[in-house]
């Protein structure tokens, strides 16, 4: 299958509870969304206050959500698939939080730092990875989520966005040439969850912003896993 969007998604905002927000995790399909960086990527750090990349979206957490590293968020339906048969549950497009769900292509295969483009003029650019939470283990209700989700070690692409415009269903995805290294997002995934290993190598490699890439450094040198 030529690797495509299969659903765009917007949220559909909804209270978050314990917490005195609004969450925009509960995405569902539109006809279109249009995708612009919307804050600083200069790499001094996450600048989650900027919101989201998607015009109309939410971003209820912002201190944790949003800004240029976490502008776009993708899954693959084939992972929606395999979760929904270990849950014995239907799991429809942008039900995990994402604003591009994606057929045929591995999207935890990407390469860290790699290009897509998105129909003809969009351009994305693979950021960091995911990391499960606490609004994603209350959105699921299903008991242990977070560990759950982590074991299985395939979070999907967070996206800078390179290229503005405007995303469809049905738009071709196409990778860009690979940087030169082989920092995936499962090594980076890996990573951020605790494997000091693939940490040792995510900082050998010097391929995430500075503010992601201290963090890693000092739980290699404490040996304590990082925060957000």
């Amino acid at each position: 299958m030529t690797p495509r969007i299969r659903s765009t998604n917007l949220a559909r905002p909804k209270p978050d509870p314990g917490t005195p927000r609004l969450t925009g995790i509960d995405k569902r399909s539109a006809p279109a969304i249009e995708v612009f960086a919307p804050g600083p990527a200069d790499g001094d750090g996450p600048h989650y206050g900027d919101g989201p990349g998607v015009a109309g979206d939410l971003v209820g957490d912002s201190q944790h959500h949003g800004g240029a590293h976490k502008a776009v968020y993708a899954f693959s339906r084939e992972e929606l698939d395999w979760w929904g048969s270990e849950l014995g549950r239907d799991l429809p497009d942008g039900w995990f939080g994402e604003n591009l769900t994606t057929e045929g292509l591995d999207l935890d295969r990407l390469l860290v730092n790699q290009r897509v483009r998105v129909g003809d003029a969009v351009e994305l650019e693979v950021s960091i990875s995911r990391q499960p939470c606490a609004t994603f283990a209350r959105h699921m209700g299903e008991r242990g989520w977070v560990k759950r989700f982590a074991a299985h070690g395939r979070c999907g692409a967070y996206f800078r966005v390179v290229g503005p415009g405007t995303v469809r269903p049905g738009d071709a995805v196409t990778p860009l040439e690979a940087p030169e290294h082989d920092i995936d997002l499962v090594t980076l995934f890996a990573a951020e969850m605790g494997d000091d290993d693939a940490a040792r190598r995510v900082v050998a490699a010097g391929v995430v912003p500075p503010h992601w890439h201290d963090r890693l450094a000092r739980r290699v040198r404490r040996g304590r896993s990082p925060s957000r």
